[in-house]
């Protein structure tokens, strides 16, 4: 006769009702109460931030005698002071534009490349040395820009003057050497490709192989795979790879301050030298600045905030509002 075996059932409390699972171990609590501390002193730090720059910034745009937004000169040791971060403002966003319309579709086309087209003894090589740009100090990359960036552009600039000129944006016409926007932005483009590659390439790698393996069963293309499954799924990590590349572009200073040519002029030939950033702003008056000209500064430090601020915001609202962003319908 076959034996048969009988699992003993734990004997149930009075009633009729099984034991619970103990709960509310210290462990659990210790990690609760860390996780929220953490959490509560990230925003107790953001606002003290926000209120420390909102008041430094409310006492200079008080004795400001220019309108802080449209004003173009930077003279705050003036009597009386006038300065606005019209031009900051301007060569800020230009100069992000152009870095992230050059980083972005080189970034997700080198992520892409190591992800699912290189061989395995190419692409960990290829990663190694895109994860080690990101390592190197931003003083490099301004003394590499000034030293051997802005010299060979010069004929790019003559180029794109040639052939592009009636786009008006390309158009040069001043003359001197390529301590523009422009430069910036192609400077910006290279300081950022690192970071966008390397989130992008992350998520690429997440992709469901079933999703890819489904669509080769189909007769889909190594192109068609990527365009159906990979890119769906991965165009949130995009999004906020992008973004945090924005975030770097926007705040860069010593590298642009080594390249670009300051001047308080807007102009939409981003060939022609000069224009200004915030961070590059901050770093040439900071030093001798006085007590009202670090307010000022800090200012002008204030919108940098905010713009950076808005612009992550913006990108959390895309993602959270785009569910086919999320990859879970890839």
């Amino acid at each position: 006769m076959a034996s048969t075996t009988q699992t003993e059932i734990p004997p149930a409390r009075p009633g009729g009702r099984s034991r619970p699972r103990p709960t509310g171990r210290l462990g659990d609590k210790i990690f609760l109460g860390l996780s929220q501390g953490s959490g509560i002193l990230l925003l107790v730090l953001m606002a003290s931030i926000a209120v420390f720059l909102s008041y430094r910034a409310a006492i200079a745009i008080s004795k400001d005698e220019g309108n802080f937004f449209t004003t173009f000169d930077w003279n705050p040791a003036g009597s009386p002071p006038v300065f606005g971060i019209a031009v900051l403002l301007f060569g800020t966003v230009v100069s992000s534009i152009i870095a992230m319309v050059i980083a972005v579709p080189i970034a997700v086309g080198i992520a892409l490349f190591i992800s699912h087209y290189a061989p395995r003894r190419l692409a960990a090589p290829i990663a190694y040395v895109v994860d080690l740009l990101a390592a190197v100090p931003s003083i490099v990359y301004g003394i590499w820009g000034a030293l051997v960036l802005v010299p060979y552009l010069e004929g790019l600039n003559l180029w794109l003057d040639q052939f592009f000129g009636w786009t008006y944006i390309f158009e040069k016409t001043e003359v001197g050497v390529a301590r523009s926007l422009f430069t910036v932005g192609i400077l910006l483009a290279i300081m950022i490709l690192p970071i966008v590659t390397s989130v992008s390439r992350e998520v690429f790698l997440q992709v469901p192989k079933m999703n890819e393996e489904a669509a080769l069963a189909l007769g889909a293309t190594r192109w068609e795979v990527i365009r159906l499954s990979v890119l769906p799924f991965g165009r949130s990590g995009v999004i906020s790879a992008s973004m945090l590349g924005l975030g770097r572009a926007l705040g860069e200073t010593m590298a642009v301050a080594t390249v670009l040519s300051p001047s308080f002029l807007i102009s939409l030939h981003v060939l022609n030298p000069g224009g200004g950033t915030f961070a590059q702003n901050i770093a040439a008056k900071f030093g001798e600045a006085d007590a009202f000209g670090r307010d000022a500064l800090i200012a002008s430090g204030l919108v940098l905030f905010v713009l950076t601020l808005l612009v992550n915001g913006a990108a959390r609202l895309i993602i959270a509002r785009r569910k086919e962003y999320s990859g879970a319908n890839a």
